[in-house]
C-alpha cells in the first residue's frame, strides 16, 4: 500500500512537471491563419514527429507551416531578429538540434529567433515544390516577424535567415529572391519587404544553386571539412562568389567536424564554438546595437 502510493506521488509530480513545461514552450505562430496557399487539401492532415534515440525530435508531414518564437528578455533584447530553417533533406525536419537548439542560444544573447516549420517537397507523396511552397513559408516568416516588429522588440532592419542543410539552401534562396513592401497588399504581413538584412548558411544543400549579386546581403558560412565535398568544396566556391560582386562574407570551414553538427550539448572542440563566432559577426555588422 505504501510503494503503491509513493508510485502515484511519483506520477504526480511528473504530470505537473510536464504540465509546466509545456506551459513554458513557446506557442507557434501560423504563417497564413487561414490555410497556406497549395495547402488546402491537405490541412487536416496531422503532423508526424519521431523522436530519435537522442531525443531529438524529428518532424515531418507539414501543411500547417509556422514559425515559433524565442524572445530575449527585454533588458537583453539588441533589435536583431533570426529566421530559423532547420534541415533534413526537404523529407522531414530535425527541430532540435537544428532549430530550438540555436534559437534557445539566441535568445539568451539577446537576439530575437523563429523557428520556421516549412512544407517538405521531398517526402513520400508529397505535393510541394522546394521553389515555390517551401521558399513561400521562408519569404512569409520574414514578412511575419517584420509585421510585429515593434510588439516584439525587433528592429524591421535587422531581421536575418539561418538555415541547416535543406533550410539553407531555402535561407539562400530567400536572399536572392526577395521584394520589397507592397503597401497596397489587404494582407498586412504582406506590405513587408521578404528580404533578409543578412543571412547565415550552415552546411547548406544545393550550394551551386547560390548566385549572389550586389543587392545581396551580407552572409555567414560554415561548414565541416569531412562534410561532403559538394558542401566543403562548394562553400568556398560561394564565399568566393560573394567576395567577387563585393558583399562581405565570413566563412568557416571546422577540421574535425562532418555533416549535420548542428548546435548539440555533446558538440566538442572549435566547431561547438560557431554561434559565438556568428554573434561576433553580427556585432561587427552593427546588428547588434540595443536600440
Amino acid at each position: 500500500m505504501k510503494n503503491r502510493l509513493m508510485l502515484q506521488q511519483i506520477l504526480l509530480m511528473l504530470l505537473l512537471s510536464s504540465a509546466v513545461l509545456a506551459a513554458q514552450q513557446p506557442k507557434e505562430i501560423p504563417l497564413w491563419p487561414s490555410g497556406a496557399p497549395g495547402s488546402e487539401s491537405r490541412s487536416g492532415e496531422e503532423e508526424a514527429v519521431r523522436v530519435t534515440q537522442d531525443g531529438e525530435r524529428v518532424v515531418s508531414n507539414v501543411h500547417k507551416p509556422s514559425i515559433t518564437p524565442y524572445l530575449p528578455p527585454g533588458d537583453k533584447a539588441t533589435g536583431a531578429a533570426v529566421i530559423i530553417a532547420p534541415g533534413g533533406g526537404h523529407r522531414e525536419l530535425w527541430a532540435d538540434h537544428e532549430g530550438h537548439n540555436i534559437a534557445r542560444w539566441l535568445s539568451a544573447h539577446g537576439i530575437a529567433a523563429f523557428v520556421l516549420k516549412y512544407r517538405l517537397a521531398r517526402e513520400p507523396n508529397s505535393t510541394y515544390k522546394v521553389d515555390e511552397h517551401a521558399l513561400a513559408d521562408t519569404q512569409r516568416a520574414i514578412r511575419l516577424v517584420r509585421s510585429r516588429a515593434r510588439e516584439w522588440a525587433i528592429n524591421p532592419a535587422r531581421v536575418g535567415v539561418l538555415g541547416f542543410s535543406a533550410g539553407g539552401e531555402l535561407a539562400a534562396l530567400s536572399s536572392m529572391r526577395f521584394d520589397g513592401s507592397n503597401k497596397d497588399a489587404a494582407d498586412a504581413v504582406e506590405r513587408e519587404s521578404s528580404r533578409p538584412d543578412f543571412q547565415a548558411l550552415i552546411y547548406p544543400g544545393s550550394s551551386s544553386r547560390i548566385v549572389p549579386t550586389k543587392e545581396s546581403p551580407p552572409v555567414f558560412l560554415v561548414c565541416g571539412y569531412k562534410d561532403r565535398p559538394d558542401i566543403s568544396r562548394g562553400l568556398a566556391e560561394v564565399y568566393l562568389k560573394f567576395k567577387e560582386v563585393g558583399v562581405p562574407a565570413e566563412l568557416h570551414i571546422y577540421a574535425t567536424a562532418g555533416h549535420g553538427f548542428g548546435v548539440r550539448e555533446k558538440n566538442r572542440g572549435a566547431v561547438a564554438t560557431w554561434p559565438a563566432r556568428f554573434e561576433e559577426w553580427l556585432v561587427e555588422l552593427g546588428l547588434l546595437q540595443k536600440q
